[in-house]
């Protein structure tokens, strides 16, 4: 009779620490951080005269965004590709050109009079 008590025992004992690990694994699984969206920048490519299109491609807003819109996105991309960083010169240029067509201090292809 020792015999089906031990395995009974021992079969108890496996299933709570499988048990066990499932829980464990699970808590772990759901207090991971949460990877946050990657946002793909503007690939490049830019036209002879930079368009209202293509300068919101670049900064990553809409065409009509608002000035406090426009700033954020231009500040965080100039972060990313300041001069003095290691960014390029040009491409430091093509963002403050965009925010400037954006902001409407200099004037765009599609800018026209409505």
């Amino acid at each position: 009779m020792a015999d089906p008590i031990i395995v009974l025992a021992t079969g108890t004992a496996a299933a709570a620490l499988a048990g066990r690990s499932l829980i464990q694994a699970w808590q772990a699984y759901k207090s991971r951080p949460v990877a946050p969206r990657l946002h793909r920048f503007y690939p490049g490519g830019f036209d002879q005269k930079m368009s209202r299109r293509e300068a919101a491609l670049i900064l990553g807003v809409r065409e009509r965004a608002v000035e406090e819109k426009i700033k954020e996105a231009h500040r965080r991309v100039m972060v990313a590709n300041h001069p003095d960083a290691g960014g390029s010169h040009y491409l430091a240029s093509k963002i403050n050109e965009a925010k400037d067509i954006l902001m409407g201090k200099q004037g765009g292809s599609s800018s026209s009079a409505f």
